[in-house]
C-alpha cells in the first residue's frame, strides 16, 4: 500500500512540469462592484431532505440538525412516512372504526419548532390497516407500504384529523406557514395504484380538499414525482377539476439519465442533469394555466446511489456551487438530499463515509459537502452580472463583495489548477480580501478516512481527529489593489473571496 502511495506522489511530482506547461491561461472575470444585479435569494438552503419520520427523534439526528442549522439557518426539513406504522398513527377497533395515535407526531414536530425548523410535511405512507393492498410493501428496509386506500372516506378523515390536531396543537398561523405535499414520487415504485397518473391524481384530490376543509391557509402541493415528471399534468388537472393547489414539487439527481427525464437520449453530464430538469420544469409551468405557480424541487443531489466519491468527497464543492450558479431564478426553494447520514433506506449505516447523501457522516463528522454549504452561506443576496462558467459574484446589503470560484473535474477523472483574475472595480483600492477554500489541502475528511485505513468502526479518537480534519482552517487574506485579485482553484476545489 505504501509503495502504491509512494508511485503516485512520484509520478505526480515528474508530471508536475508538463502539467503547468499544458495548463490554460488564467481566466479574467471582470466585477463590477456597482453595475448590474439582480436579487439572489438563498434557494439552496431553505430547506433540507433526510430519511423517515422515527429517525427525527434520536439525538444524533437532532446533533446534527442544530450544526446543520447554524451554517445555514436553513427554515424546512422534509421526511418520509409520517404515518407509517412504526408511529402507531392509525389503527382500527374490533368494528373497523378509525383510532388516531398523534403522540409520536407531536414528539417529532416539537423537536423540530424547538430546534427552530419548520415541517415540509410529506404526506405518506399508507397505514396497513387501511391500505387497499398491505402486502405492498416497498423494498426499503423500514418496509413502507405503498398501497392505495382501501376506502377514501377513511381516508379523508384521517388527514382531516390530522390537520386539525396540528392546528389545535401548534395554532393555524404556525401551520400555515408549513408546506404539505402529498406523497412521494407517485411515477414510480412508491405508489402501487393503477394506472399511478390516475390513481395519485385520485389521492391528492383527497388529500388536498380534506386539508384545505380544515382551514384554506394550509398549504397543500405535489405530485413530488421522480425525474420531473407529472407537472404540468397536475397543473392541467388540477385547474380543470378546481381542486386546491399551492405548488407543485418534484426530484432530479444528477445520474438521472435523459430518456427518464426528457424522453430522449440527449447526452447532459452529471453536473448539469438538475438545472436542465429544473428548465424544462420551470418552462412547463410558465406555459401553464398557472404561470406563477411556486416551484420547490423537494430532493435532489448529485447521484441518488451511494457512491462515496461524489457524495462524500470534496466534488460536491464545485457540483453544488456551479448547481446554484444554474438554477438561480427558475426555482423557489431547492432541499438537498440529505442533511445527515442518520439515514436507514438500505438498513442500519455500518461504516462512515459508505455514500450517504448527508452533509454530515455517521458520528457527527462533517464531510466536504457541509464545509462547501457553509462557504456559500456567505454569498450576498444581489447576484452581479458576470460571463463565467466557473464564478459567482454576490454583493451584501454592506457594500462587500463575495465571490466563489471552483474547478469542476468529475470525481474519477483529473484536471489541472484553474487560475482567475478577478478585475474588480466600485472596490476601494484599499479593499482587502479573505479567501476559505475546500479542496484537498482544506477539509477533505474522505480523504483524511481514507489515510486512516477506512476504519469501519473508528474510535473515539479517530473520530475527533476525523473532526478536526472537516475545519477548513483559517482564511487566507490578500490586498485587491489596482491590479485586482488572482486566485487559483485546484481540481475540485471551491474557493470563496470576501472583498471588503
Amino acid at each position: 500500500m505504501r509503495r502504491t502511495v509512494l508511485f503516485l506522489i512520484l509520478t505526480s511530482w515528474c508530471a508536475a512540469p508538463l502539467l503547468q506547461a499544458q495548463s490554460p491561461a488564467a481566466e479574467t472575470i471582470t466585477i463590477d462592484a456597482q453595475g448590474a444585479s439582480t436579487p439572489f435569494p438563498h434557494f439552496w438552503e431553505e430547506m433540507f431532505g433526510s430519511g423517515r419520520a422515527e429517525l427525527t427523534m434520536r439525538d444524533s439526528y437532532r446533533r446534527d440538525l442544530r450544526e446543520v442549522k447554524q451554517i445555514t439557518g436553513f427554515k424546512y426539513v422534509r421526511f418520509h412516512a409520517i404515518l407509517h406504522d412504526e408511529l402507531g398513527v392509525y389503527d382500527e377497533d374490533a368494528q373497523g372504526n378509525p383510532v388516531y395515535n398523534f403522540s409520536y407526531i407531536d414528539q417529532i414536530y416539537d423537536g423540530l419548532l424547538e430546534n427552530g425548523v419548520k415541517p415540509f410535511v410529506e404526506i405518506s405512507f399508507m397505514p396497513k390497516k387501511l391500505a387497499l393492498r398491505p402486502q405492498d410493501l416497498h423494498p426499503f428496509w423500514y418496509k413502507q407500504n405503498v398501497s392505495p386506500p382501501k376506502n377514501y372516506a377513511k381516508w379523508d378523515t384521517l388527514m382531516t384529523a390530522f390537520a386539525q390536531h396540528l392546528v389545535e396543537r401548534y395554532g393555524v398561523d404556525e401551520v400555515a406557514s408549513w408546506y404539505f405535499e402529498v406523497w412521494n414520487e407517485p411515477n414510480i415504485d412508491f405508489w402501487s395504484g393503477r394506472p399511478s397518473q390516475q390513481t395519485y391524481f385520485e389521492l391528492y384530490d383527497h388529500t388536498a380538499r380534506a386539508l384545505k376543509a380544515v382551514n384554506q391557509r394550509i398549504r397543500v402541493g405535489g405530485p413530488a414525482t421522480a425525474q420531473a415528471a407529472w407537472v404540468g399534468d397536475i397543473i392541467a388537472h388540477t385547474t380543470q377539476n378546481n381542486v386546491p393547489l399551492d405548488f407543485v414539487s418534484t426530484h432530479v439527481y444528477g445520474n438521472d439519465v435523459a430518456q427518464d427525464v426528457f424522453g430522449d437520449h440527449r447526452p447532459i453530464p452529471p453536473h448539469q442533469m438538475v438545472c436542465a430538469a429544473v428548465k424544462k420544469v420551470h418552462d412547463q409551468i410558465l406555459a401553464s394555466a398557472k404561470p406563477a405557480m411556486p416551484l420547490i424541487w423537494s430532493e435532489f443531489n448529485a447521484t441518488y446511489a451511494n457512491e462515496s466519491p461524489i457524495t462524500d468527497s470534496i466534488y460536491m464543492g464545485p457540483w453544488m456551487a456551479d448547481t446554484i450558479r444554474q438554477c438561480d431564478g427558475m426555482v423557489n426553494i431547492m432541499s438537498y438530499w440529505t442533511f445527515s447520514d442518520v439515514f436507514e433506506e438500505q438498513g442500519p449505516v455500518k461504516q462512515p463515509f459508505y455514500g450517504g447523501y448527508g452533509l454530515i457522516a455517521p458520528g457527527g463528522i462533517p464531510k466536504p459537502a457541509f464545509d462547501a454549504f457553509e462557504l456559500l452561506h456567505e454569498l450576498g443576496d444581489q447576484r452581479i452580472t458576470i460571463l463565467s462558467p466557473d464564478a459567482l459574484a454576490t454583493k451584501r446589503q454592506d457594500g462587500t463583495v463575495v465571490v466563489a470560484l471552483w474547478n469542476l473535474v468529475e470525481p474519477e477523472a483529473t484536471g489541472p489548477d484553474k487560475s482567475f483574475r478577478l478585475n474588480l472595480s466600485g472596490v476601494s483600492a484599499k479593499a482587502t480580501a479573505t479567501i476559505r477554500r475546500v479542496d484537498a489541502q482544506h477539509g477533505d475528511t474522505l480523504g483524511a478516512y481514507d489515510r486512516m485505513g477506512k476504519p469501519r468502526y473508528p474510535t473515539q479518537t479517530q473520530i475527533k481527529e476525523l473532526r478536526k480534519d472537516s475545519e477548513i482552517g483559517p482564511p487566507e487574506t490578500a490586498k485587491v489593489g489596482r491590479d485586482g485579485l488572482s486566485i487559483t482553484v485546484p481540481q475540485k476545489g471551491l474557493a470563496v473571496i470576501e472583498i471588503r
